[in-house]
Protein backbone atom coordinates (compact mmCIF):
# COMPACT_ATOMS: atom_id res chain seq x y z
CA UNK A 1 0.00 0.00 0.00
CA UNK A 2 1.27 3.45 -0.92
CA UNK A 3 1.01 6.44 1.42
CA UNK A 4 2.70 9.72 2.36
CA UNK A 5 4.31 10.32 5.71
CA UNK A 6 3.56 14.07 5.55
CA UNK A 7 0.60 14.39 3.14
CA UNK A 8 -0.29 17.93 4.27
CA UNK A 9 2.80 19.24 2.44
CA UNK A 10 1.03 18.58 -0.86
CA UNK A 11 -1.27 21.51 -0.05
CA UNK A 12 1.64 23.76 -1.10
CA UNK A 13 1.50 22.59 -4.74
CA UNK A 14 -0.39 25.68 -6.04
CA UNK A 15 1.90 28.09 -4.15
CA UNK A 16 3.96 29.15 -7.24
CA UNK A 17 0.74 29.92 -9.14
CA UNK A 18 -0.55 32.02 -6.25
CA UNK A 19 2.72 33.92 -6.10
CA UNK A 20 2.52 34.51 -9.83
CA UNK A 21 -0.95 36.02 -9.50
CA UNK A 22 0.03 38.36 -6.68
CA UNK A 23 0.98 41.72 -8.16
CA UNK A 24 4.26 43.04 -6.82
CA UNK A 25 4.44 46.66 -5.78
CA UNK A 26 6.74 48.57 -8.13
CA UNK A 27 9.30 51.04 -6.86
CA UNK A 28 10.76 53.90 -8.89
CA UNK A 29 14.04 54.12 -7.00
CA UNK A 30 16.23 51.07 -6.69
CA UNK A 31 16.99 50.15 -3.10
CA UNK A 32 20.05 48.12 -4.05
CA UNK A 33 22.54 48.63 -6.88
CA UNK A 34 23.45 45.44 -8.75
CA UNK A 35 26.37 45.99 -11.20
CA UNK A 36 25.47 43.04 -13.42
CA UNK A 37 21.68 43.61 -13.35
CA UNK A 38 21.46 44.73 -17.00
CA UNK A 39 23.34 41.64 -18.18
CA UNK A 40 21.12 39.32 -16.13
CA UNK A 41 18.02 41.11 -17.42
CA UNK A 42 19.15 40.72 -21.02
CA UNK A 43 19.71 36.98 -20.50
CA UNK A 44 16.25 36.60 -18.97
CA UNK A 45 14.64 38.52 -21.81
CA UNK A 46 16.49 36.40 -24.32
CA UNK A 47 15.35 33.24 -22.57
CA UNK A 48 11.76 34.39 -22.90
CA UNK A 49 12.24 35.18 -26.58
CA UNK A 50 13.91 31.85 -27.33
CA UNK A 51 10.90 29.64 -26.79
CA UNK A 52 7.49 29.47 -25.26
CA UNK A 53 7.60 30.88 -21.69
CA UNK A 54 4.66 28.69 -20.69
CA UNK A 55 6.81 25.61 -21.24
CA UNK A 56 9.45 26.82 -18.84
CA UNK A 57 6.83 27.76 -16.26
CA UNK A 58 5.33 24.28 -16.45
CA UNK A 59 8.77 22.71 -16.08
CA UNK A 60 9.54 24.84 -13.03
CA UNK A 61 6.19 23.94 -11.51
CA UNK A 62 6.91 20.25 -12.18
CA UNK A 63 10.26 20.54 -10.39
CA UNK A 64 8.49 22.24 -7.48
CA UNK A 65 5.89 19.46 -7.38
CA UNK A 66 8.53 16.72 -7.36
CA UNK A 67 10.37 18.41 -4.49
CA UNK A 68 7.16 18.61 -2.48
CA UNK A 69 6.35 14.97 -3.19
CA UNK A 70 9.82 13.99 -1.95
CA UNK A 71 9.38 16.11 1.19
CA UNK A 72 6.01 14.46 1.85
CA UNK A 73 7.93 11.20 2.41
CA UNK A 74 6.28 8.71 0.02
CA UNK A 75 6.36 5.15 1.39
CA UNK A 76 5.38 1.69 0.25
CA UNK A 77 3.93 -0.37 3.11
CA UNK A 78 4.20 -4.13 2.88
CA UNK A 79 1.89 -6.77 4.26
CA UNK A 80 1.32 -6.76 8.01
CA UNK A 81 3.55 -9.23 9.87
CA UNK A 82 3.37 -10.59 13.41
CA UNK A 83 6.66 -10.54 15.32
CA UNK A 84 7.26 -12.27 18.65
CA UNK A 85 8.27 -10.05 21.53
CA UNK A 86 8.40 -10.10 25.30
CA UNK A 87 8.68 -7.47 27.95
CA UNK A 88 11.65 -9.17 29.66
CA UNK A 89 14.91 -7.22 29.79
CA UNK A 90 17.96 -9.34 30.67
CA UNK A 91 21.42 -7.95 31.41
CA UNK A 92 24.35 -10.37 31.47
CA UNK A 93 27.28 -9.33 33.69
CA UNK A 94 30.32 -11.49 32.95
CA UNK A 95 33.59 -11.54 34.89
CA UNK A 96 36.64 -11.32 32.58
CA UNK A 97 39.28 -10.79 35.27
CA UNK A 98 42.66 -12.50 35.03
CA UNK A 99 41.48 -15.37 37.25
CA UNK A 100 39.15 -16.43 34.42
CA UNK A 101 42.30 -17.60 32.62
CA UNK A 102 42.49 -20.59 34.96
CA UNK A 103 42.65 -23.80 32.88
CA UNK A 104 40.40 -25.95 35.06
CA UNK A 105 37.54 -26.41 32.60
CA UNK A 106 36.61 -28.85 29.85
CA UNK A 107 34.31 -28.27 26.88
CA UNK A 108 30.67 -29.33 27.42
CA UNK A 109 30.27 -33.11 27.27
CA UNK A 110 33.99 -33.91 27.63
CA UNK A 111 34.62 -36.04 30.70
CA UNK A 112 38.39 -36.51 30.60
CA UNK A 113 41.37 -34.28 30.02
CA UNK A 114 42.85 -34.70 26.57
CA UNK A 115 45.86 -32.80 25.18
CA UNK A 116 43.80 -30.62 22.85
CA UNK A 117 41.75 -29.31 25.81
CA UNK A 118 44.53 -28.44 28.24
CA UNK A 119 44.29 -24.73 27.39
CA UNK A 120 40.50 -24.59 27.74
CA UNK A 121 40.07 -21.91 30.39
CA UNK A 122 37.07 -20.55 32.27
CA UNK A 123 36.43 -17.74 29.82
CA UNK A 124 36.32 -20.22 26.93
CA UNK A 125 33.74 -22.23 28.86
CA UNK A 126 31.67 -19.10 29.55
CA UNK A 127 31.74 -18.16 25.87
CA UNK A 128 30.52 -21.60 24.86
CA UNK A 129 27.74 -21.94 27.44
CA UNK A 130 26.47 -18.36 27.64
CA UNK A 131 26.73 -18.09 23.85
CA UNK A 132 24.20 -20.93 23.51
CA UNK A 133 22.05 -19.38 26.25
CA UNK A 134 21.98 -16.06 24.39
CA UNK A 135 20.95 -17.75 21.14
CA UNK A 136 18.05 -19.48 22.89
CA UNK A 137 16.66 -16.20 24.24
CA UNK A 138 14.98 -15.21 20.97
CA UNK A 139 12.39 -12.57 21.86
CA UNK A 140 14.11 -11.21 24.98
CA UNK A 141 16.06 -7.98 25.06
CA UNK A 142 19.61 -8.82 26.05
CA UNK A 143 22.47 -6.60 27.15
CA UNK A 144 26.07 -7.42 28.04
CA UNK A 145 28.27 -5.92 30.78
CA UNK A 146 31.89 -7.03 31.03
CA UNK A 147 33.84 -6.35 34.18
CA UNK A 148 37.20 -6.87 35.84
CA UNK A 149 38.93 -3.93 37.55
CA UNK A 150 36.36 -1.72 35.78
CA UNK A 151 32.91 -2.41 34.37
CA UNK A 152 31.73 -1.27 30.96
CA UNK A 153 28.75 -1.80 28.71
CA UNK A 154 29.67 -4.03 25.81
CA UNK A 155 26.15 -4.28 24.34
CA UNK A 156 23.01 -2.28 25.27
CA UNK A 157 19.64 -3.96 25.53
CA UNK A 158 18.69 -5.28 22.12
CA UNK A 159 16.69 -7.98 20.37
CA UNK A 160 19.76 -8.68 18.23
CA UNK A 161 20.99 -11.69 20.17
CA UNK A 162 23.39 -12.67 17.39
CA UNK A 163 25.33 -9.43 17.84
CA UNK A 164 25.39 -9.83 21.64
CA UNK A 165 26.80 -13.33 21.21
CA UNK A 166 29.39 -12.09 18.71
CA UNK A 167 30.56 -9.39 21.12
CA UNK A 168 30.84 -12.00 23.86
CA UNK A 169 32.90 -14.33 21.66
CA UNK A 170 35.31 -11.48 20.82
CA UNK A 171 36.02 -10.76 24.49
CA UNK A 172 39.65 -11.06 25.59
CA UNK A 173 41.54 -10.77 28.85
CA UNK A 174 42.78 -7.30 29.64
CA UNK A 175 39.74 -5.48 28.28
CA UNK A 176 38.86 -4.15 31.75
CA UNK A 177 41.89 -4.77 33.95
CA UNK A 178 42.76 -7.72 36.18
CA UNK A 179 40.82 -7.17 39.45
CA UNK A 180 37.12 -7.84 40.13
CA UNK A 181 34.58 -5.01 40.50
CA UNK A 182 31.32 -6.84 41.15
CA UNK A 183 29.60 -3.79 42.66
CA UNK A 184 30.40 -1.58 39.67
CA UNK A 185 29.13 -4.25 37.27
CA UNK A 186 25.83 -4.51 39.13
CA UNK A 187 25.49 -0.74 39.32
CA UNK A 188 26.06 -0.38 35.58
CA UNK A 189 23.59 -3.16 34.76
CA UNK A 190 20.94 -1.64 37.06
CA UNK A 191 21.48 1.77 35.47
CA UNK A 192 20.62 0.42 32.02
CA UNK A 193 17.48 -1.28 33.36
CA UNK A 194 15.99 1.69 35.21
CA UNK A 195 13.92 2.91 32.24
CA UNK A 196 12.55 -0.53 31.37
CA UNK A 197 9.08 -1.76 32.43
CA UNK A 198 8.78 -3.01 35.99
CA UNK A 199 8.46 -6.72 36.56
CA UNK A 200 10.66 -7.62 33.60
CA UNK A 201 14.11 -6.53 34.79
CA UNK A 202 16.63 -9.32 35.29
CA UNK A 203 20.40 -9.54 35.82
CA UNK A 204 22.55 -12.67 35.53
CA UNK A 205 25.96 -12.13 37.11
CA UNK A 206 28.79 -14.64 36.72
CA UNK A 207 32.03 -14.36 38.66
CA UNK A 208 34.85 -16.59 39.91
CA UNK A 209 36.24 -14.24 42.55
CA UNK A 210 35.49 -11.61 45.18
CA UNK A 211 34.84 -7.91 44.94
CA UNK A 212 38.26 -6.24 45.35
CA UNK A 213 37.94 -3.17 43.12
CA UNK A 214 35.52 -0.49 42.05
CA UNK A 215 33.64 2.33 43.76
CA UNK A 216 30.30 0.62 44.51
CA UNK A 217 29.78 -1.91 47.28
CA UNK A 218 28.01 -5.03 45.96
CA UNK A 219 25.46 -4.93 48.81
CA UNK A 220 24.59 -1.30 48.05
CA UNK A 221 24.13 -2.19 44.39
CA UNK A 222 21.92 -5.16 45.36
CA UNK A 223 19.74 -2.99 47.59
CA UNK A 224 19.41 -0.43 44.82
CA UNK A 225 18.39 -3.19 42.42
CA UNK A 226 15.81 -4.50 44.88
CA UNK A 227 14.33 -1.01 45.26
CA UNK A 228 13.88 -0.87 41.48
CA UNK A 229 12.36 -4.34 41.28
CA UNK A 230 15.37 -5.90 39.56
CA UNK A 231 15.89 -9.60 40.24
CA UNK A 232 19.52 -10.81 40.23
CA UNK A 233 20.69 -14.36 39.59
CA UNK A 234 24.31 -14.96 40.59
CA UNK A 235 26.63 -17.75 39.46
CA UNK A 236 29.86 -18.73 41.19
CA UNK A 237 32.05 -20.38 38.58
CA UNK A 238 35.26 -22.40 38.86
CA UNK A 239 36.51 -25.83 39.86
CA UNK A 240 37.15 -26.91 43.47
CA UNK A 241 40.27 -28.91 42.76
CA UNK A 242 43.03 -29.02 40.21
CA UNK A 243 45.95 -31.40 39.92
CA UNK A 244 49.21 -30.25 38.34
CA UNK A 245 52.60 -31.87 37.89
CA UNK A 246 55.56 -30.03 39.34
CA UNK A 247 59.26 -30.78 39.70
CA UNK A 248 58.51 -32.08 43.18
CA UNK A 249 55.63 -34.33 42.11
CA UNK A 250 51.85 -33.99 41.99
CA UNK A 251 50.26 -30.98 43.65
CA UNK A 252 46.60 -30.39 44.37
CA UNK A 253 45.10 -27.01 45.05
CA UNK A 254 41.72 -25.19 45.04
CA UNK A 255 41.59 -22.79 42.05
CA UNK A 256 38.41 -21.19 43.44
CA UNK A 257 39.78 -20.25 46.85
CA UNK A 258 39.07 -16.56 46.10
CA UNK A 259 35.42 -17.14 45.20
CA UNK A 260 33.18 -15.15 47.57
CA UNK A 261 30.11 -17.36 47.61
CA UNK A 262 28.62 -15.60 50.61
CA UNK A 263 28.46 -12.24 48.84
CA UNK A 264 26.97 -13.78 45.70
CA UNK A 265 24.37 -15.59 47.84
CA UNK A 266 23.42 -12.39 49.67
CA UNK A 267 23.07 -10.43 46.42
CA UNK A 268 20.63 -13.03 45.11
CA UNK A 269 18.70 -13.17 48.40
CA UNK A 270 18.29 -9.37 48.65
CA UNK A 271 16.75 -9.13 45.17
CA UNK A 272 14.66 -12.31 45.27
CA UNK A 273 16.88 -14.19 42.84
CA UNK A 274 18.94 -17.35 43.29
CA UNK A 275 22.59 -18.27 43.64
CA UNK A 276 24.07 -21.15 41.63
CA UNK A 277 27.42 -22.88 41.97
CA UNK A 278 28.99 -24.25 38.77
CA UNK A 279 32.20 -26.24 39.23
CA UNK A 280 32.48 -27.39 35.62
CA UNK A 281 31.29 -26.51 32.15
CA UNK A 282 28.59 -29.18 32.29
CA UNK A 283 27.30 -27.77 35.58
CA UNK A 284 27.24 -24.30 34.01
CA UNK A 285 25.11 -25.73 31.21
CA UNK A 286 22.67 -27.10 33.78
CA UNK A 287 22.54 -23.74 35.57
CA UNK A 288 21.50 -21.95 32.39
CA UNK A 289 18.89 -24.59 31.67
CA UNK A 290 17.45 -23.89 35.12
CA UNK A 291 17.50 -20.18 34.34
CA UNK A 292 15.55 -20.89 31.14
CA UNK A 293 12.95 -22.68 33.29
CA UNK A 294 12.85 -19.94 35.95
CA UNK A 295 12.57 -17.14 33.38
CA UNK A 296 10.67 -18.62 30.42
CA UNK A 297 10.34 -16.54 27.28
CA UNK A 298 6.79 -15.18 27.23
CA UNK A 299 6.05 -14.44 23.59
CA UNK A 300 3.28 -12.12 22.49
CA UNK A 301 2.55 -10.91 18.99
CA UNK A 302 3.45 -7.46 17.73
CA UNK A 303 2.00 -6.50 14.34
CA UNK A 304 4.20 -4.36 12.13
CA UNK A 305 4.12 -3.27 8.50
CA UNK A 306 7.52 -3.10 6.82
CA UNK A 307 7.94 0.16 4.92
CA UNK A 308 10.19 1.21 2.07
CA UNK A 309 10.85 4.92 1.64
CA UNK A 310 10.66 6.21 -1.93
CA UNK A 311 11.51 9.92 -1.58
CA UNK A 312 14.74 9.57 -3.55
CA UNK A 313 12.87 8.85 -6.82
CA UNK A 314 10.99 12.20 -7.10
CA UNK A 315 13.96 14.04 -5.61
CA UNK A 316 16.34 12.53 -8.16
CA UNK A 317 13.96 13.36 -11.02
CA UNK A 318 13.67 16.95 -9.76
CA UNK A 319 17.46 17.31 -9.74
CA UNK A 320 17.68 15.88 -13.25
CA UNK A 321 15.04 18.29 -14.61
CA UNK A 322 16.80 21.19 -12.88
CA UNK A 323 20.05 20.22 -14.54
CA UNK A 324 18.38 19.98 -17.96
CA UNK A 325 16.70 23.34 -17.42
CA UNK A 326 20.05 24.92 -16.62
CA UNK A 327 21.59 23.38 -19.74
CA UNK A 328 18.85 24.90 -21.90
CA UNK A 329 20.20 28.37 -21.13
CA UNK A 330 23.77 27.67 -22.22
CA UNK A 331 23.43 27.80 -26.07
CA UNK A 332 21.23 30.87 -25.94
CA UNK A 333 23.53 32.70 -23.55
CA UNK A 334 26.51 32.05 -25.79
CA UNK A 335 24.73 33.25 -28.93
CA UNK A 336 23.43 36.33 -27.10
CA UNK A 337 26.92 37.33 -25.98
CA UNK A 338 28.27 36.73 -29.50
CA UNK A 339 25.53 38.93 -30.99
CA UNK A 340 26.33 41.74 -28.57
CA UNK A 341 30.05 41.49 -29.39
CA UNK A 342 29.30 41.71 -33.10
CA UNK A 343 27.10 44.78 -32.55
CA UNK A 344 29.82 46.44 -30.52
CA UNK A 345 32.41 45.65 -33.26
CA UNK A 346 30.13 47.10 -35.97
CA UNK A 347 29.65 50.29 -33.99
CA UNK A 348 33.39 50.76 -33.72
CA UNK A 349 33.86 50.24 -37.46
Amino acid sequence: MFEFGWPWLLALLPLPLLMRLVAAKQQNDAALRVPFFEQAQSIAQGASAQGKPIGRYLLLWLIWSLCLIAAADPQWLGEAKSLPYTGRDLMLAVDISQSMDENDMLPPGVSRMEPQYRNYNRLDAVKAVIGEFVERRQGDRLGLVLFAGQAYLQAPLTYDTATVNQLLQETQFGFAGSATAIGDALGLAVKHLKDRPEGSRRIILLSDGANNSGKIDPMDAARRANAMGVKIYTIGFGGDERVIQTAFGTRRYNPSSDLDEQTLQEIADITGGQYFRARSTDELVQVHKRLDALEPIELDELTVRPSKRLFFWPLGLALLLTFLLALSFIPFTGSRVATRQQQAWGAKV
